[in-house]
């Protein structure tokens, strides 16, 4: 049945009327079904390794609204937690790890990564089962980069200068660190396709923060070793690759990686996103506020990027996360907007 999964087709290069829709971050805080589950499971990484908890959540959206794709229900820090980093959320904070020195990176050890991360597989093999057959699943994992960012620093930061510095000051150390992230990023990707995954995304959250010798070091590169260390043992597998905040550096970035398709954020100019286009299928790229906003802003940003992209290969999607304010009838509207394009 996977041929008829339209987000599928997209990332074969068809372009599908109207285009498949989904939302980063679609099960989340704005949904008061996910809050009453959250209530019930623990902390959040109790949530992300709890099968049960995991698919409830990730299905909600698709029973809401009939998504045609369910991103699986996990955060892009589970692989430095699998490394006994002591990751943990702190209510209205964000993340918090133990920081990284630059003389652990040796005494890192991924050889457990699979196991700890066991129930994320059993999650994503429950989701194919209870899935519609016409609905694409994803799973993800956040580019070295971005992860590095968290382990070095222990938190998000404006800029990730910890991360920056530390770069320039221990260049080795650095590379070193990311080769480890990529390499594990890969197996946990191909664990989540072989479990029933159709899809993959790279979510590079930080990639804006680096200038253009750093973009190709630190983004681009550790990116491609993914994606060719996956299509090493699946070379059929499909995935995106969103550098948010990249701007003019996404030119190439596609070639550059290997990724079938390329994620923009909202400040991706629309005029830049059709030439992007013409290499290939893009997925994007509604400011988030909009949906917030609702009435005329949400109808017009809908409909330029439709009327721009729309006859094209395109995913249609955030160009980030959906926020905890907004409301879900909107986000109903929202569907239906785009649903409603060229009928």
């Amino acid at each position: 049945m996977a041929e008829n999964r339209s987000l599928l087709q997209v990332l074969n290069g068809k372009t599908v009327t109207p285009p498949p829709l989904w939302l980063m971050r679609q099960a989340g805080r704005y949904l008061p079904e996910y809050r009453e589950t959250r209530r019930t499971a623990g902390s959040f990484l109790d949530l992300c390794y709890s099968p049960d908890h995991a698919v409830e959540v990730t299905l909600q959206p698709i029973r809401r609204y009939g998504f045609d794709a369910a991103i699986l229900f996990s955060d892009i820090l589970v692989i430095p937690d699998a490394l006994g980093r002591n990751v943990r959320f702190e209510e209205g904070e964000g993340p918090r790890l133990d920081p990284l020195a630059s003389e652990e990176i040796g005494k890192l050890d991924g050889s457990g990564m699979l196991d700890h991360l066991a129930p994320v597989f059993e999650t994503v093999r429950r989701l194919r089962r209870a899935l519609p057959a016409e609905t694409t699943l994803l799973g993800f994992c956040g580019a070295p980069w971005t992860i590095a960012t968290y382990m070095i620093a222990g938190r998000g930061t404006p800029d990730q200068a910890p991360a920056r510095l530390f770069a320039y000051r221990e260049p080795v150390a650095f590379a070193k660190l990311l080769d480890l992230i990529a390499d594990l990023s890969a197996d946990y990707l191909v664990a989540q396709l072989e479990a029933g995954a159709d899809a993959v995304q790279i979510f590079d959250s930080w990639a804006g923060v680096l200038g253009e010798d750093e973009f190709a070091a630190y983004a681009t590169g550790p990116v491609r070793r993914i994606v060719q260390s996956v299509r090493s043992r699946r070379p059929d597998a499909k995935i995106i690759a969103f550098a948010k905040g990249a701007g003019l550096q996404l030119k190439g970035y596609r070639q550059a990686t290997g990724a079938d398709a390329i994620g923009l954020d909202w400040t991706v100019p629309l005029s830049f996103a059709a030439e992007l286009q013409k290499d290939g299928p893009i997925q994007g790229n509604l400011d988030p506020l909009r949906v917030v906003a609702g009435g005329t802003a949400l109808t017009e940003g809908i409909d330029r990027i439709l009327d721009r992209l729309g006859n094209g290969p395109l995913i249609f999607n955030l160009g980030h996360g959906i926020t905890p304010q907004a409301d879900p009838d909107v986000v109903g509207r929202l569907v239906e907007r785009v649903r409603s394009f060229g009928r």
